[in-house]
């Protein structure tokens, strides 16, 4: 297999609960279900569906960081910060009174366990913003689309254990939209680790990456590599970034609503900023 070197670590993120903003770090330890510590916790409704920002935006004005080092197996401290700037510890006996009274709906936070298999919730006439599901799941409308979708085993994934982006589809998908204020923010696409590629590089960069392995730094390696699809978590509005439409018309209009990609660890290690970044296909 050819190797060469496809980019380097720019920015290193993390996400102790899910559906709220996370961490940017400059280290992140990776074990063999992804970043550890990702997603770690989720709130969960009262028909036990797990919340998602894919049917309630508000999510994302909550934010999640840990205390201290998360080790693989092993709790550590998360504090949640709430829109209005309060704060608590999801291990707080009354966390969840504390999060229902905010949202207006009886909700628990839970920490993922070994055999979780649960469900989280869309709205299907809003999961693709204003593109419709037709125009991105042929095979679905929003009549006939579920209103839920099952999680990985043992996780609270959607799908893959680990997201990469490259700063090159970023300034593609810029591009495209023609607008220089439009932002192309990596936070808007909640990635775990984004890649910064040649500039000279134009198109959607992780294309050649899919069916390939990507290692980084010394031990990391990423395999199982999948074209990420889009939804419209990317287009909510999100700490200073406004809400905006396009960015999800956009990739359905020229990458079949796809921009980055997903994967699988395929042996851990540690990431960190300024890691070189190597492509075997």
């Amino acid at each position: 297999m050819a190797k060469r070197q496809v980019g380097v670590v720019a920015d290193l993120f993390r996400y102790p609960v899910k559906s709220m903003l996370g961490e940017e770090l400059d280290e992140l330890a990776v074990g063999s279900v992804g970043v550890v510590g990702d997603r770690a916790f989720a709130l969960r409704e009262a028909n036990g569906r797990i919340v998602s920002a894919k049917k309630w935006a508000n999510m994302l004005e909550f934010r999640a960081r840990y205390e201290s080092p998360p080790h693989a197996g092993e709790t550590a401290p998360v504090r949640i910060t709430f829109p209005d700037g309060r704060s608590i510890h999801a291990a707080d006996a009354d966390a969840s009174t504390a999060l229902s009274a905010f949202l207006g709906r009886a909700i628990t936070i839970d920490r993922v366990r070994v055999d979780e298999h649960s469900r989280a919730e869309i709205d299907p006439r809003r999961v693709f913003g204003d593109v419709g599901v037709a125009n991105v799941k042929p095979e679905f409308t929003e009549a006939t689309l579920p209103d839920s979708y099952g999680l990985r085993h043992g996780t609270f994934f959607d799908s893959a254990t680990i997201h990469v982006l490259a700063t090159g589809s970023l300034a593609h998908m810029r591009s495209l939209i023609g607008d220089d204020e439009a932002r192309l923010d990596p936070r808007r696409f909640r990635p775990n680790i984004v890649v910064e590629t040649d500039p000279r590089i134009a198109g959607f960069v992780e294309d050649e990456w899919v069916g390939g392995t990507l290692t980084v730094g010394a031990n990391v390696r990423i395999v199982k590599i999948e074209p990420a699809l889009r939804c419209v978590m990317t287009t909510h509005h999100q700490g200073d970034l406004p809400r905006d439409l396009r960015i999800l018309r956009a990739a359905a209009q020229h990458h079949k609503a796809c921009l980055g990609v997903f994967a699988s660890i395929g042996a851990p290690g540690t990431m960190r900023i300024g890691d070189p970044v190597w492509l075997e296909n």
